[in-house]
């Protein structure tokens, strides 16, 4: 089985399920936590470079239109 690239947009409602999850969650699981908090921070880190990547394309394309 091959393992599909997640997309920004798939990283972003993943980032809001998890948050969902964490605010309504009414018992503390704190290894649940650690591992929710885990996964957002790579998440973060994907969405990060996705938007950089993203930046500097636009900016060679502007530099292409001046």
């Amino acid at each position: 089985m091959t393992k599909q690239k997640q997309t920004y947009s798939e990283a972003v409602a993943e980032l809001e399920q998890i948050l969902i999850e964490l605010e309504n969650n009414a018992e503390v699981n704190m290894d649940g936590i650690s591992e929710k908090v885990k996964r957002a921070t790579v998440l973060m880190e994907f969405c990060k470079k996705q938007l950089h990547e993203l930046d500097e394309e636009l900016e060679k394309m502007m530099e292409q239109l001046d």
